[in-house]
């Protein structure tokens, strides 16, 4: 018989990497041409370094939230985006994407470790859990992964 709650671990981490139906995060920014990031087609609310600054953002207070009762989260909802449509400097996107990379790796590591309950209500939340935590990661940057898809397909297809 399969351990359930090692079984729901592996798939929530699966989940949060966008391996199977949804962009990966790696395929996504790879290759991103660098003149690029801060275009905005017409039509389009953001830009790729937008999108990608905000899921990073999203995603570390989310991690922060569930592992520090302490955590305070920026103000919503300016605190979640760049005030800029670019990276401010030719470092920045890498920085981001590292930062992206490591926090992922953190809550992996959250999720994996089985002493932390994944239905159990954070005590500093408003019934948060673990486990929504984890799928609210998931479906976000899932969402904003197919928004830089698109706009790395739209702006490249003009060049």
């Amino acid at each position: 018989m399969p351990n359930n709650d090692s079984t729901l671990r592996e798939q929530l981490v699966t989940a949060m990497s966008g391996r199977e139906s949804q962009i990966d995060f790696d395929s996504a920014v790879k290759d991103f041409p660098p003149d690029l990031r801060g275009a905005k087609p017409a039509g389009a609310p953001h830009s790729a370094w937008q999108l990608l600054e905000h899921m990073r953002i999203a995603q570390h207070d989310i991690l922060e939230f569930s592992r520090d009762p302490n955590h305070q989260s920026p103000k919503w909802p300016e605190g979640y985006w760049p005030s800029t449509d670019a990276p401010p400097n030719a470092k920045a996107w890498d920085a981001t994407v590292t930062a992206f990379r490591q926090d992922a790796r953190e809550l992996d590591k959250l999720v994996q470790d089985t002493r932390n309950d994944l239905f159990k209500p954070f005590a500093h939340g408003d019934g948060q859990t673990l486990l929504r935590e984890v799928l609210l990661v998931a479906t976000h940057n899932s969402y904003h992964l197919g928004q830089v898809m698109f706009l790395k397909k739209t702006l490249t297809a003009k060049t």
